[in-house]
C-alpha cells in the first residue's frame, strides 16, 4: 500500500509542475513575398535577436522566442540589389504571447500582423 501512495505523490507533483511551469512564448513566422530570394536576415525583438542565412522567395520561416523586455520589433535583410531594407514594427513586451507574423513585401517594405496577448 505505502508503494501506491508513492507513486500517487509522484505523478501529482509531476502534474502540478507541468502546469506550474507555463513559459509564454511567441510564434514568429516570416514571409518572404518580395518576389526574390533575401539573404541575412535578421528580426531583433526586445533583449534577443535571430535570423537566417537565406530564405527563398515564397518559403516561410518560423521561430519561437521568449520576451524578456520590452521595445520594437525590427526586421532587416539584403535584398538582390545588395540594399539593406529595414522595417520596425509593434513595441512588444515582457510576458506577452501568441504569434507575430511579418510579411517582407516587394519595395523593402514589411507588414507586423501580431496576436498577442498578456504581458506588461
Amino acid at each position: 500500500m505505502k508503494r501506491s501512495g508513492i507513486g500517487f505523490a509522484a505523478v501529482a507533483l509531476g502534474c502540478v509542475l507541468a502546469v506550474g511551469c507555463h513559459s509564454a512564448h511567441v510564434e514568429v513566422t516570416v514571409e518572404n513575398r518580395t518576389g526574390a530570394e533575401v539573404r541575412l536576415l535578421e528580426v531583433d525583438y526586445p533583449e534577443a535577436s535571430f535570423g537566417a542565412d537565406s530564405i527563398a522567395m515564397g518559403n516561410d520561416m518560423h521561430y519561437r522566442i521568449q520576451l524578456t523586455g520590452t521595445g520594437p520589433v525590427k526586421v532587416q535583410y539584403t535584398a538582390p540589389n545588395k540594399s539593406q531594407p529595414q522595417a520596425a514594427g509593434p513595441e512588444m513586451h515582457q510576458g506577452q504571447e501568441g504569434r507575430l507574423t511579418i510579411v517582407l513585401l516587394p519595395g523593402g517594405k514589411a507588414e507586423f500582423h501580431p496576436e498577442l496577448h498578456g504581458g506588461k
